[in-house]
């Protein structure tokens, strides 16, 4: 039986689906931009975004004057779309191709954004070095923010089984280093008019 090859999933599925079509797309990612109002992240504030590939977080970002960016992604083509679409913008951001799973960050970060990404790992030695990849490059001071599909939400995504998750079951698997802040549930409206539910937990360093 062959192995899953994540990466080379991803890659074709950004070779062959524009962003607008595929049913995690917000032109606006209002959730995530509301967390960043919310605890008042500084406009010098270190910031990643991890699955952020061609998504628009990071438009919103370099346009609110953030100043010091990092959108980590798998795939090296949706980056190199993200590129394209912001053109000499691009420039500014610090673009990571690489597998969240196994990343090892080299610096730390006051705000780490994942919105989609986590719930791909379905493996506890994935899940476990993905959390230890966040204690080791989250500030002392900083705050995480996830988005998973809830209990309610699907149990599949482009054609992968995903982890869903709970209040309860997304902070039993950040407890040993994290306190939760807060959890919110939203439905999603994908492109072709389905409901997604997920939810979004902020957290802090113990």
């Amino acid at each position: 039986m062959t192995k899953f090859n994540r990466k080379e999933h991803w890659e074709k599925i950004y070779q062959t689906k524009e962003f607008e079509n595929v049913s995690w797309y917000p032109k606006k990612p209002e959730v995530s931009l509301k967390f960043l109002e919310k605890y008042k992240v500084d406009k010098s504030a270190k910031i990643i975004d991890i699955g952020g590939g061609d998504s628009y977080f990071v438009d919103h970002l370099i346009d609110l004057g953030y100043q010091d960016i990092t959108v980590l992604d798998i795939s090296k083509s949706a980056i190199k779309k993200a590129k394209l679409r912001l053109g000499d913008k691009a420039k500014s951001v610090n673009w990571i191709v690489a597998d969240a799973s196994t990343f090892q960050p080299n610096e730390q970060y006051d705000f780490w954004h994942d919105r989609a990404a986590f719930h791909f790992l379905t493996e506890e030695n994935e899940i476990e070095s993905y959390v230890n990849s966040i204690q080791n490059g989250l500030s002392s001071k900083g705050i995480l923010v996830l988005g998973t599909f809830s209990k309610q939400g699907p149990k599949k995504c482009s054609g992968i089984e995903v982890k869903q998750y709970s209040e309860i079951s997304m902070t039993e698997q950040l407890n040993r280093f994290f306190q939760k802040l807060k959890c919110i549930r939203v439905d999603h409206i994908t492109p072709f008019e389905t409901i997604q539910n997920f939810i979004f937990c902020s957290f802090k360093k113990i």
